[in-house]
């Protein structure tokens, strides 16, 4: 029975399974953004997330359980340093998946998964989105103002 077993396996042996996600944790790191499966990519957030909140106390107890994990000094300099200035600050959610479609050969689905902080394209479509209520069409129109020249005014007595 499966009973407690919800993780997705991956049609592999938990060894291979175990350094694909490894690998695919350092690829994450180092680059920022990799391009694999929607199911691996799923699985891979799981497996990092939890590194990276390891990772935000610098100690030396973390740095060999996250080291223990993806065994690569690289990668682990990369995430204690860059990486963790810019999520000090983030609860959680460090990751984004992004569908692309299918895959032509196999019609499997595709999917981008990134570092969230990372991504400044979409932090500027971000910024743009925020709509008003009144539509564009009904905003008032913004005029310069005519300026009048200053004529003096008669003395009355």
């Amino acid at each position: 029975m499966r009973h407690n077993k919800k993780f997705n396996h991956l049609s592999r042996k938990a060894p291979h399974r175990a350094a694909m996600l490894s690998n695919m944790a350092t690829s994450l790191i180092m680059h920022k953004r990799i391009v694999t499966t929607l199911q691996k990519a799923k699985a891979l957030r799981v497996y990092v997330e939890p590194l990276i909140t390891k990772a935000k106390s610098d100690t030396t107890e973390s740095r060999r359980v996250v080291f223990s994990y993806l065994q690569n000094k690289y990668a682990i300099s990369e995430l204690f340093g860059e990486v963790i200035a810019k999520v000090a600050d983030r609860p959680g959610g460090y990751t984004r998946i992004i569908k692309l479609g299918k895959r032509p050969s196999d019609d499997a689905d595709m999917a981008f998964i990134e570092l969230v902080d990372f991504d400044e394209a979409m932090a500027k479509t971000a910024k743009k989105a925020t709509r008003t209520r009144r539509s564009k069409k009904s905003a008032p129109k913004a005029e310069a103002p005519v300026e009048e020249a200053e004529t003096p005014a008669p003395a009355t007595e």
